[in-house]
């Protein structure tokens, strides 16, 4: 009798915890409530908002996004649809301007980018932008410099992809474009509140 009221003690003791956590609505860990954390958007999500801003069909972004979830193994918490400019001649520069869209925000929030490259490349492109974030908590979290190893070939209509990380946030650009631009680079693009006209 005395063993089976050590046992019960004990599993009571080890469950108070447990329910503590159930009770304020806070991680295991203490620190914030799953509430806070953002939600995610599923892959239909992401083909038609990527689609309709890209102006492709949601077949032929559907590969590249494929790719991505295989590759994140995760769904995006948020996107950022803008376009961009870019050229190079060995040395190259990137511009663009676009909106963050998360679920967990009641508007959208305005975000630069700009950075330079370095690499054999030539030509230019011009380009709508469709980039899924992996990681980012919040808008803020964005201001910062991602580096990235892109490979590109850009014909009339072409679409591309390269990934960008700092910290544990991580950036997957789609790129449906107009122009010629060929080859490979090495860079980094800083996102801004503010345009920046030096790409550094």
């Amino acid at each position: 009798m005395h063993r089976r009221s050590l046992i019960l003690t004990s599993l009571a003791a080890a469950a108070a915890p447990v329910a503590a956590w159930a009770q304020d609505d806070r991680g295991p860990d203490g620190k914030g409530k799953p509430g806070d954390r953002p939600k995610t958007y599923d892959r239909d999500e992401v083909l038609h908002a990527g689609s309709q801003f890209l102006g492709v069909t949601a077949e032929a972004l559907g590969g590249a996004v494929e790719r991505i979830f295989k590759d994140f193994g995760d769904r995006p918490t948020g996107y950022i649809a803008g376009t961009e400019t870019a050229g190079a001649l060995a040395i190259g520069a990137r511009y663009g301007k676009g909106r963050i869209y998360m679920k967990t925000e009641e508007a959208p929030t305005t975000v630069y980018w700009q950075g330079p490259s370095i690499g054999w490349d030539a030509g230019g492109n011009a380009a709508r932008v469709f980039t899924l974030c992996y990681g980012l908590g919040k808008p803020e979290e964005i201001f910062q410099r991602f580096p990235g190893v892109e490979g590109s070939a850009y014909l009339i209509g072409g679409l591309g992809v390269n990934y960008q990380r700092a910290d544990s946030i991580t950036l997957a650009p789609i790129r449906a474009g107009v122009g010629l631009r060929l080859g490979a680079n090495v860079g980094y693009l800083s996102y801004s509140r503010r345009r920046h006209m030096i790409p550094l």
